[in-house]
Formats: C-alpha cells, structure tokens, sequence
C-alpha cells in the first residue's frame, strides 16, 4: 500500500509525531545533563526520566496538534474542489476553466516557446426539448452522460469544463489542427453512441462542436470567441457536426455529416 504524504495524508502526522518526540528527548537530556555552575554536561540525577516523561507526555500532544493540522489541510483541499467543480458534471467550472487555460497561455507566452494547441466549445443539440419531454432530472442525467463522454473521450492532459447550462469546452494543449479536429470528431459520435433511455425508450443524443486551433500564443478570450463562431456555424448548418478553423484568418474547413 502506497503510504500519503502529503499534508492530507496520516503518514507524516505519523513521521513528524516520532521526530517530535525524538527533539523532545534531545532537549530533555540537554537540560538535564548541562550544569549551569561549571559550563559542564554531566549525566543527571536520574537520566532515565529525560527518555520517560517526553515519550509519554509527547506523542498524544504532537498527534493532537498534527492531526489537527491535517484535518485542515483536508477541509481546504474540499473547499477549493468545491469552489471549482461544477457540482452536477464533477467538471471544471466556467471560472476555474478560464483561470486555468489562461494560466497555461501566460506562462506559455512567457517562455517564449511556441507550443501551439486547440479549444472546444461542445454545445448539446435540442437539449431544451430534453427538459421539456422527460423533465429536469432525466436531462441532469443527459448532461452526466454528455460530460462523462467527453471526459473519456479526450487525453489527460486537456482541460475539461462545463462552462454553461448545456455548454462544455475542451482545452487541449500541444494539439495540433488535424488531431484536435479528429478528437473534435470523435466526441461527437461518441455522444451519438451514448445510451440515454429515459423512460426505458432510447433518446438520441448529439453535440455541436466548435473548434480552433493556435500556432502562436492567443488570449483565452480570442480564442474563445472564435471557438464560439464556429459551434454557431455549426448550429446553423444542421447541427451534430464539427467547425474548425486556425486562429490565423484561414478560411473555415467543415466536417460534414
């Protein structure tokens, strides 16, 4: 089993705990053994309670205090997922999405490197008559799947977020046009695959998607917005398709279907 420890972690309450107690001994038989009148070290009186006494008055206050210490670091590693996940989907949040890929394009720009990469902007199709014949609650359900989907669909590495009520985006860094694209495309029959029976009736699924990809550092929002343009070509072409363009004012290049 593969000891934590990390702050959250027992492991190190366990670890600092014995080097607490150990210090504690140390400086009880420093005390202890240190004449003041000559400048000498000597043994004390009694050496054996300079091991005694710190070993049982130590660990209890050491685990108390560690634990506790721990117990926060626990509470504030909740807070800040909280703070950051879309409670429904368990994906980034539109705010902790922003504030990461805007992060990532910062620091890229500051190494001067050129590392290029792609954004997705997925927005569900007709989810509103979703709603409307099956309720609220069989749509959370679409929308769990939809989100699911997406996330397994796509690498590790890239970001993904629900940044609206039926709006996903996928950041992916390093990707080039061909490859985000045909990810792009394999979300969406993905979704289309997806087992969604409310009711025990199967109902189709699909998505739009709106893609741009970068060769040279873009802000979030530029990028964004192009991203954007396309999902609405996509919608006004027909739905269930992919758009995608480079952010260097190259012509549009569909996917059709």
């Amino acid at each position: 089993m593969k000891l934590d420890w990390s702050a959250r972690g027992r492991a190190r309450v366990w670890l600092l705990m014995a080097l607490g107690t150990l210090i504690c001994v140390a400086f009880a038989f420093a005390i202890d053994s240190f004449d003041v009148a000559t400048g000498r070290w000597r043994w004390g009186s009694d050496p054996v309670n300079n091991f005694v006494i710190p070993v049982l008055l130590a660990p209890p206050f050491f685990f108390l205090l560690l634990d506790k210490m721990r117990q926060l670091a626990v509470a504030h590693t909740e807070l800040m997922t909280v703070a950051s996940t879309d409670s429904l989907t368990s994906l980034l949040n539109r705010r902790a999405f922003t504030e990461l890929v805007d992060g990532y394009l910062k620091r890229v720009e500051e190494s001067d490197r050129r590392i290029g990469g792609a954004l997705l902007v997925i927005d569900v199709d007709h989810f509103k008559a979703v709603n409307d014949k099956f309720g609220h609650t069989s749509g959370d359900e679409a929308l769990k799947l939809i989100a699911q989907t997406i996330r397994d669909t796509v690498r590790q590495a890239d970001l993904v977020g629900r940044v609206g009520g039926e709006e996903f985006c996928v950041f992916m860094p390093g990707q080039g046009r061909e490859s985000a694209e045909a990810a792009a495309e394999r979300i969406r029959i993905a979704v289309t695959e997806t087992e969604f029976a409310p009711g025990g009736a199967r109902h189709a699924l699909s998505v739009s998607v709106g893609g741009v990809a970068f060769e040279d550092v873009s802000p979030f929002s530029d990028l964004y917005r192009t991203a954007d343009e396309r999902l609405y070509a996509a919608k006004h072409n027909g739905r269930n398709r992919v758009e995608f363009r480079l952010q260097d004012n190259t012509s549009p290049r569909a996917v059709l279907h």
